[in-house]
C-alpha cells in the first residue's frame, strides 16, 4: 500500500490500523483545546513524525495515521481531512484553512478491476510555507511546492511548482509569488 502498489482495503492489519486512528482521534476530540500537551500526545502517537509546535483543530479526520509526517509550526483549521494509505508530507510553517481535503488512496479506472475492491495510493507531498486556502482537495500524488499558495476550492491535480498561486478546478498557476 505505502509503496503505491495494489492492495486490499479490508486486510485486517489495515482495518486494525484504521481502529487504532479512529481511537486516538476520539480521544483527542475529547480534549479541551486549552489542554494543548495533551492533545499533542495523542498527535504523536497517531502520526508517523511531528515537529514539537504544531496545532490542529477539531474535527480532523485520517485513515492510519501512521502515514503521516507532519512538520514544525503547521496548522490544520476546522475539518481537515487526510486520508493517508500512502505516506503525506507537511512540511514546516504550512497552513491549512478550513475544509482541505488530501487524498491518497484512488482506485482503477476499468470498473471490472474497480469493483474488485483493490486500490492503489500515491503519496502527496506539501513543502515549507504553503498556504492551501478553504475547501481545497489534493489528489494522490501530487506535491506542492515551498512558498506556494492554493486557492480557496482549488483542486489540484498535478504538481505545482515553488513561489506560485495556484487556483482553479483543476488548479492553475495564476502568477509567480516574489520571496524577497
Amino acid at each position: 500500500m505505502i509503496k503505491g502498489l495494489p492492495y486490499d482495503p479490508y486486510d485486517k492489519e489495515l482495518v486494525t490500523g484504521r481502529r487504532n486512528a479512529h481511537r486516538l482521534l476520539r480521544e483527542i476530540a475529547g480534549i479541551p483545546e486549552d489542554k494543548e500537551r495533551q492533545r499533542k500526545h495523542f498527535f504523536k502517537e497517531l502520526f508517523a513524525e511531528t515537529g514539537s509546535k504544531f496545532f490542529i483543530e477539531n474535527p480532523f479526520i485520517c485513515d492510519y495515521g501512521f502515514n503521516i509526517h507532519w512538520g514544525e509550526n503547521a496548522y490544520a483549521n476546522f475539518g481537515c481531512i487526510i486520508l493517508d494509505a500512502a505516506p503525506v508530507y507537511i512540511g514546516k510553517n504550512v497552513m491549512l484553512a478550513p475544509s482541505v481535503k488530501i487524498f491518497t488512496a484512488t482506485h482503477p479506472l476499468e470498473y471490472k478491476e474497480r469493483n474488485s475492491g483493490i486500490e492503489f495510493a500515491k503519496s502527496v507531498r506539501i513543502g515549507d510555507n504553503v498556504w492551501i486556502g478553504g475547501g481545497a482537495i489534493i489528489n494522490p500524488g501530487v506535491t506542492i511546492g515551498e512558498n506556494s499558495v492554493i486557492g480557496s476550492g482549488g483542486v489540484v491535480v498535478k504538481d505545482i511548482p515553488e513561489n506560485v498561486v495556484a487556483v482553479g478546478n483543476p488548479c492553475k498557476v495564476l502568477k509567480s509569488i516574489e520571496n524577497h
